[in-house]
C-alpha cells in the first residue's frame, strides 16, 4: 500500500504535468485564430499601393512618396506608401497572420503569401479614354485592366496559364483572398472641369470594373473582398477646391460626396448580379462611405481631434496646397498623426486606415460579413 508521502509526490507529479499541458495548448492558436488563407492578391489606387508607385512614377502633386516623412509612424522610414504607416490593407494582412504584401513592381519573386497589384494614381477607365478626351497630361497611365495583366503575368510565372493548366493553378487560387482596394476616385479627379459629365464616367467606371471582377472570378477567385468609394468630398484636396456653400450635414463638399454615393449605388447592384453569375465565390461588399462617415459623424470616439486638416502639409484653412505637398523639404508634419484623420490632403493616418480596416474585418459595414466570408472559407476542404 502506498504511503501518504509517495501518495502526495504523485499527486503532485500529476499536477505538474497537467499544469504544463494546459500552459503548453493555451500557448498554441485556437482553430479561429489559423488563418484560413495563404496568401492575398491586392488591387486598387493609392489607399492599397504598397510599392509599386515611387516618388518618380507618381502622380503629379504627390511626387515626394518616397521622402520623409511618409512612413514616420510605423515603418519609420518611406516605404512608398501613401501615408504615415500602415494602410487598410497592412492591417488586413495582419489580422490573417500574413506578411505585409510585396508590390509586384518589386516583389523580386518573393510571392509566396501573395502580391500587391495596385498603383497610386490607377483608374478603373482603361487610359486611352482620357488620351482620346484630352485628359491624359499628367495622368498615371495604370489602370485596373493593367493590374489585371500584371496578375495573368504573375500567374504564368507561377506555371499557371489558365484554369485548366492543373495543380499550378490550384494552388495560386484556391487558398487566396481578393482584396480589391477603392478604385474610381481618379476617374471622375481627372475629368474635373471638363465637358465630360459624372455620368458617363460613372458608367465606363462600373463597366470597366465589372469586367475586371468577371475576369477574376472566372479565373477561379472565390473569395473577393471589394470596397466602395470614400466619402471623397470630406478630403482636404475637395474641401479647398469647392465653393464654401457645397457642403452635406457632416460639413463635407457635399456634390463630392453625392457623386461617390451614387456611384457605390450602381456597383452594389452590380455586384448582386456577380453573386448570381458566381453562386460559388463569396464576393463582400465593404463600405468605404460609410465607415468615413461614421467617423466624421463622431471623431472623438475613435481618437481623432482633427477631422479637416491635413497632419502632412501647408496652407490655409486645411493645411494643404496642391503645389507644395507633404515631402517636400518646406511642408512638415504635425506632431501626432493618430490625432488626424488626414495625412496629406487626399490620403489618410495609419490610425484612420486601422478604424476603417477594423470596421470591415470586425464591424458590421462589411455585406455579407468578414466573418461569414472566413467561416465559409473554413468550411471547405
Amino acid at each position: 500500500m502506498a504511503t501518504l508521502s509517495t501518495l502526495h509526490s504523485s499527486l503532485q507529479k500529476i499536477l505538474i504535468t497537467v499544469t504544463t499541458i494546459f500552459l503548453l495548448s493555451s500557448s498554441l492558436p485556437s482553430a479561429s485564430a489559423i488563418t484560413p488563407f495563404k496568401k492575398i492578391y491586392a488591387f486598387g489606387d493609392s489607399f492599397t499601393d504598397t510599392g509599386n508607385t515611387g516618388s518618380l512614377s507618381g502622380p503629379t502633386g504627390f511626387v515626394h512618396v518616397s521622402n520623409p516623412p511618409y512612413g514616420t509612424t510605423f515603418f519609420h522610414h518611406p516605404t512608398n506608401r501613401y501615408s504615415d504607416g500602415r494602410l487598410v490593407i497592412d492591417f488586413v494582412a495582419q489580422s490573417l497572420s500574413l506578411p505585409f504584401l510585396p508590390p509586384y513592381r518589386k516583389s523580386k519573386g518573393n510571392t509566396t503569401y501573395g502580391v500587391n497589384f495596385a498603383v497610386a494614381g490607377s483608374t478603373a477607365i482603361n487610359h486611352a479614354f482620357f488620351v482620346k478626351n484630352n485628359l491624359s497630361l499628367d495622368i498615371t497611365p495604370e489602370s485596373i485592366q493593367t493590374q489585371l495583366i500584371w496578375f495573368d503575368k504573375y500567374l504564368e510565372s507561377q506555371g499557371c496559364k489558365g484554369p485548366e493548366s492543373g495543380p499550378e493553378c490550384k494552388e495560386a487560387l484556391d487558398d487566396a483572398l481578393f482584396w480589391i482596394g477603392e478604385i474610381g476616385v481618379n476617374d471622375y479627379a481627372y475629368t474635373l472641369g471638363s465637358t465630360v459629365s459624372d455620368d458617363t464616367i460613372r458608367k465606363l467606371a462600373i463597366c470597366s470594373f465589372t469586367e475586371f471582377l468577371q475576369s477574376l472570378l472566372k479565373k477561379g477567385a472565390k473569395y473577393v473582398v471589394v470596397q466602395a468609394l470614400p466619402t471623397t468630398g470630406c478630403l482636404p484636396l475637395a474641401m479647398s477646391l469647392a465653393p464654401s456653400d457645397d457642403r452635406d450635414d457632416i460639413g463635407c463638399v457635399k456634390s463630392v460626396n453625392n457623386q461617390s454615393y451614387t456611384h457605390n449605388l450602381v456597383l452594389q447592384a452590380k455586384l448582386s448580379d456577380l453573386r448570381q453569375q458566381f453562386p460559388k465565390a463569396v464576393i463582400v461588399y465593404a463600405d468605404y462611405w460609410n465607415a468615413y462617415r461614421t467617423v466624421m459623424k463622431n471623431p472623438e470616439k475613435y481618437g481623432f481631434k482633427e477631422s479637416f486638416k491635413a497632419c502632412c502639409g501647408t496652407g490655409d484653412p486645411y493645411n494643404f496646397d496642391v503645389f507644395n505637398t507633404c515631402g517636400t523639404p518646406s511642408v512638415t508634419a504635425c506632431s501626432n498623426p493618430s490625432e488626424y484623420i488626414n495625412w496629406d490632403g487626399v490620403h489618410l493616418t495609419e490610425a484612420m486606415y486601422k478604424v476603417v480596416a477594423g470596421m470591415f474585418l470586425n464591424g458590421n459595414l462589411s455585406n455579407p460579413p468578414f466573418k461569414s466570408l472566413l467561416e465559409r472559407k473554413q468550411q471547405k476542404p
